[in-house]
């Protein structure tokens, strides 16, 4: 069963970057597309970025276009969210999940669904505060 661990999370100030990893046990992550979500207090989880088990597509929330980066490492069975120039507004505990094999986010085209996705790890902080 897929089990997946996220890490890399702090405490950083605006303009700041953070790498976060998706770590995988118990399945090859060779065939599994991979998202990233995140929910801040008082607010419902959204995606942020997706990417095909190839990594040959990815799909981006339009606010973090350009500053996060998801790419993977399949000879390490992990996937990463590069964030940077981090804003506040990016407060929120992270999750990754594993692709269902229904989905589709990772083509891109539309908003990342957590319909997608399940196997879901169990989240790291990210506090961006000057």
């Amino acid at each position: 069963q897929l089990q997946l661990v996220e890490s890399g999370g702090g405490l950083v100030q605006p303009g700041g970057s953070l790498r976060l990893s998706c770590a995988a046990s118990g399945f090859t992550l060779d065939y599994k597309p991979i998202g990233w979500f995140r929910q801040a207090p008082g607010k419902e989880r959204e995606g942020v970025a997706c990417v095909s088990s190839s990594g040959g597509s990815t799909n981006y929330k339009d606010s973090v276009k350009g500053r996060f980066t998801i790419s993977r490492d399949n000879a390490k069975n992990t996937v990463y969210l590069q964030m940077n120039d981090l804003k506040p507004e990016d407060t929120a505990v992270y999750y990754c999940a594993g692709g269902l094999e229904h989905g589709s986010s990772w083509y891109g085209g539309y908003p990342i669904s957590d319909k997608d996705f399940g196997s879901w790890g169990q989240g790291t902080q990210v506090t961006v505060t000057s």
